[in-house]
């Protein structure tokens, strides 16, 4: 840190981005500190973030703000990693499971995957509270223990640790109380810098966009996605975004241990077709970009021979086992938590092709369940969510259930099918087959 950086008052770099000044680094390096020393306090940050807000950033000063964040706390060193190291980061959506196969497909092709992941927040799941429900599954390892295991797995899927990018706990708070959340650049460095602090060598980004999404629109992903390409390109990391829909869940099943066995069911080839098609879409990019094939095309031999061979589905057993878990899950998935109450939600005389699933409508009945939180303290229940849901494109037969809901209290459970239920808009004319890919940026 400069001198300069030292002596800056608080008011007087607001005041520059108040009125629309670009920062210098050194502006920029003083905010980030006074965020982790406890200098600047929450309303000079809260006003910090609001003029930033306001004014935007520039491309320089984004990746001045990643870079400052993410030296904010311990920088991963995995050089003595020999394999090309890349991972994968999703903004968010409904029944987003594509972390847990991925992994262990992409780790089967010869790529370390080191993977830092969090916990569900409102609509959209947490890889971390999936993964916690398959008994005795840790995910609070050191930072010895992360390394030592992509080393030796291939793969680890661990939480963020305290010491990772601490500034971004700081602001992230702050912002989802001071209305500044949907801010493309701070969305930018929040993100980066605590995937860039992972010792990864390239990264590849699923921006999801639509109900079920943090992202609305397409030209919103857009942008975000641009954004996060161009920085994490600046600060030397290769990464690619592909953009991705989510008006609808993301295959059949949203809900913590539910969303496991759906991995399961991916790991031997039998996964729904859009987790599939997704799942391979982001593991050629996370294989070009590692290096380890000549063309996407045999990157997806790779992925797919690894499937087929069952090579993935042991990977996954054996990263399962590394962290504390119970490797017998992969072969028995009736291990996992089950629910008490399991309700069929029938299409009550309602009857056609399925013309739309409400992404926000299903998120919505599974935080009825408990399988989601709505404060960061709550804890969920990894027993409960929704399965077997029917998807765009199916037949809605009157004997036939929409889907499934698992619920622990049967009242809860009744009010969850009622959402559920009115998620699904029925034609008579069977929609064609509409693919999730929507765009590569690189």
């Amino acid at each position: 840190m400069t001198h300069l950086a030292q002596t800056l008052f608080p008011q007087q770099v607001i005041a520059r981005k108040r009125d629309g000044h670009e920062l210098k680094e050194e502006e920029i390096v003083a905010f980030v500190r006074g965020t982790t020393d406890g200098s600047w306090a929450d309303y000079q940050l809260s006003a910090m973030l609001m003029a930033i807000f306001l004014r935007g950033m520039s491309r320089g000063e984004t990746v001045a703000l990643t870079a400052a964040m993410m030296r904010s706390g311990t920088v991963a060193d995995l050089r003595s990693i020999s394999k090309p190291k890349v991972d994968k980061h999703s903004t968010g959506g409904v029944g987003d499971k594509l972390s847990l196969p991925l992994a262990a497909m992409v780790a089967s092709c010869g790529v370390a995957v080191p993977m830092i992941s969090g916990r569900g927040l409102g609509h959209t799941g947490g890889t971390l509270d999936k993964l916690e429900s398959i008994p005795g599954f840790r995910v609070g390892l050191s930072f010895g223990e992360y390394r030592d295991q992509v080393e030796r797995v291939g793969a680890a899927l661990i939480g963020q640790t305290s010491d990772l990018a601490p500034a971004d706990k700081r602001l992230y708070a702050l912002r989802d109380v001071t209305a500044t959340v949907e801010c493309i650049a701070l969305i930018t460095a929040s993100i980066l810098s605590k995937k860039l602090a992972e010792g990864i060598d390239a990264l590849v980004l699923d921006v999801k966009f639509g109900r079920g999404a943090f992202m609305r629109t397409h030209e919103d992903a857009q942008t975000l996605a641009r954004s996060m390409v161009d920085v994490a390109k600046a600060m030397g990391k290769p990464t690619r975004a592909l953009l991705t829909t989510m008006d609808q869940p993301l295959g059949r099943a949203v809900g913590n241990a539910l969303e496991v066995r759906e991995t399961i069911e991916c790991l031997d080839g039998r996964g729904p077709a859009d987790v599939m098609e997704v799942t391979y879409a982001l593991g050629v990019e996370m294989l070009m970009l590692a290096g380890v094939a000549g063309d996407r095309a045999d990157a997806r031999r790779c992925l797919e021979q690894v499937v087929e061979r069952g090579e993935a589905r042991a990977k996954f057993a054996e990263i399962v086992a590394a962290q504390g878990g119970d490797p017998r899950v992969v072969e028995d998935p009736s291990i996992l938590p089950t629910a008490r109450h399991v309700i069929d939600v029938m299409p009550q005389g309602k009857a056609g092709w399925v013309t739309d699933v409400d992404a926000r409508a299903i998120a919505e009945a599974t935080l009825l369940l408990g399988a989601g939180r709505r404060r960061t303290e709550d804890s969920v229940d990894p027993a409960v969510g929704v399965s077997d849901l029917l998807q765009v494109g199916e037949c809605a037969d009157p004997k036939r259930p929409l889907a499934r809901v698992h619920a622990s209290d049967p009242e809860a459970g009744r009010a969850a099918a009622l959402r559920v239920a009115s998620a699904y808009s029925f034609g008579e004319c069977r929609p064609g087959p509409v693919s999730r890919l929507v765009e590569l940026i690189e």
